[in-house]
């Protein structure tokens, strides 16, 4: 019988492809450390979302399965850049001109707007731990302020004085001309102002550990790099805390790598081994085109959840993470969709299946058991013909059709009714477009509405679904599926559908035949 692990160990599900990977790193002996290390890094300008959910969410997927494969422990940091300097103040928070008087300081030396942390960087830190938290994330969390304030960072700050000729022929090699003037690895921060200076250097004295500068205003000031008086340029942060931290794995977005030869060097320069890393695929719009928080042309986390619950989007970001994928509400429906579709196969996979479902990545193993005995995309045609307001208005439907099946023991069931509802009135009902049917098409709905009313067999999903086919047949429709866009463009406003015979039977033969009966007569037209 195959254990766990030697499933695991032929695995081609990318988690566990990136976990083999990874092992390699201590194929001869363990971390000196103890641990393997995770990160994730976040920038917190502003308040997290659905790509941090994304990152945060693939790389304990990989975490879990190197736990599968390995009895080494592990551990992930999520690591906020909060030493930051605000390049510009976020449009959707309170007090703009207050924030404004405040411009290049670090994020937690900025008031914070809401008064309610002692700083705005502690309160996007906040709103990010409350995030993670709310997902049920295993993480430690690391603030970049404490980190070179504590202490913790000093010895690699002190080597990258010593090394700064070779980090700084990393880093210009990679810039433009002009920039490579002024440009230097490490950015103090003005012990008057506050504020973080791109400034270049006039001397960096490896054995004393200092930079010595003129400010903007053209005074000479000299600070040790240790001790939060400075912090790096955000390329040789990346490869630095790699090195300090000895971090083995990080995940980011395709726009990262470009930049991955400079962070690997500058860990590489300051003693440390580059970490495995992973590089995603970024989301698109519903135009294809490149999804941008300032321009708010996807979805935000919020918003998927308020059609659907958190494990569909945990589903949605576990498919192809190296595809460019849409990321707009059409694919809410069908990630619900899918997602059960996988929990309801996976009892009855053995191993080798059950490793690569999706299910067992989202759920670490233990996948829940489905009680969605009806689908979201039909709950979807159901909301849209049944006129209700809330979940409990679908139920009816739903217990003539499962009559086992109770808000109670199908919770998962009842959620999503009452989410089908919110998204048929939003995203649905909005651009529903009815029409007329042809003549070739009249004739053959009014025969399904006389098959259907003297069918006196089983109302189950296949006898009226081979009901619907068989009229298809009859009246000649080549190919088959244009006459079922024509029962849901005529019938239900849309040009597709869940399978029609499993909509009959949930929404009722006589209520169907009042259907066609109004569609006929023009009624849903207008």
């Amino acid at each position: 019988m195959t254990t766990l692990r030697d499933a695991a160990m032929k695995s081609k599900a990318w988690p566990f492809e990136e976990a083999r990977a990874l092992l390699k790193r201590y194929e001869k002996k363990a971390p000196e450390k103890g641990y393997v290390l995770f990160e994730t890094g976040y920038g917190p300008s502003g308040l997290p979302h659905i790509g941090t959910f994304g990152e945060v969410a693939r790389t304990t997927m990989i975490r879990r399965a190197f736990e599968v494969i390995s009895d080494i422990p592990t551990r992930l940091i999520c690591f906020s850049d909060d030493v930051d300097g605000m390049r510009k103040v976020p449009e959707n928070v309170p007090q703009q001109e207050m924030l404004r008087q405040h411009m290049q300081k670090p994020l937690t030396s900025v008031p914070d707007p809401y008064g309610e942390y002692a700083s705005f960087g502690d309160h996007n830190n906040a709103m990010l731990r409350r995030f993670l938290d709310t997902f049920g994330f295993e993480y430690e969390f690391y603030s970049a302020t404490e980190f070179y304030k504590s202490g913790r960072f000093d010895d690699t700050l002190r080597l990258a004085a010593e090394r700064y000729d070779a980090i700084m022929a990393i880093m210009l090699a990679s810039l433009r001309e002009e920039r490579q003037q002024t440009y230097s690895c490490f950015l103090p921060i003005h012990p008057e102002t506050g504020r973080v200076l791109y400034v270049p250097m006039k001397e960096v004295n490896a054995k004393d550990g200092t930079i010595t500068f003129d400010d903007e205003d053209g005074r000479e000031w000299t600070l040790p790099v240790t001790g939060g008086n400075v912090k790096l340029q955000w390329k040789p942060d990346f490869g630095a805390r790699w090195a300090a931290l000895d971090v083995d794995f990080e995940m980011y977005g395709k726009d990262h790598s470009t930049n991955t030869p400079i962070y690997d060097g500058i860990c590489e320069v300051l003693g440390g081994k580059k970490p495995n890393h992973f590089t995603y695929e970024l989301f698109l719009d519903f135009e294809g085109q490149k999804i941008s928080k300032s321009k708010g042309n996807g979805l935000t986390i919020d918003e998927w959840l308020t059609y659907a619950a958190s494990e569909s989007l945990s589903y949605f970001m576990y498919q192809k993470p190296k595809t460019a994928k849409r990321l707009w509400w059409d694919v809410i429906p069908k990630a619900v969709d899918e997602y059960h579709q996988q929990l309801k196969a996976y009892p009855t996979q053995d191993a080798d299946q059950q490793v690569n479902n999706p299910v067992f990545h989202i759920h670490n193993g233990k996948p829940p058991e489905s009680h969605m005995v009806v689908s979201f995309a039909m709950l979807l045609n159901l909301a849209s013909v049944a006129g209700a307001k809330d979940a409990a208005g679908l139920w009816g439907f739903i217990k003539r059709y499962a009559p086992e099946a109770s808000p109670e023991t199908n919770p998962d069931l009842d959620a999503a009714a009452g989410y089908a509802v919110r998204y048929y009135a939003d995203k649905i009902a909005p651009s529903r477009s009815f029409r007329l049917p042809t003549d070739m098409e009249r004739a053959a709905i009014l025969d399904l509405r006389a098959r259907l009313l003297a069918h006196e067999g089983s109302h189950s999903d296949e006898e009226l679904q081979n009901i619907c086919y068989a009229v298809g047949k009859d009246h000649a429709f080549d190919p088959l599926r244009d006459w079922f866009k024509a029962l849901y463009e005529v019938l239900l406003g849309a040009s597709e559908g869940p399978r029609f015979g499993g909509f009959v039977a949930l929404y009722g033969v006589p209520e169907t035949v009042a259907l066609i009966d109004r569609a006929l007569a023009g009624e849903l037209v207008g």
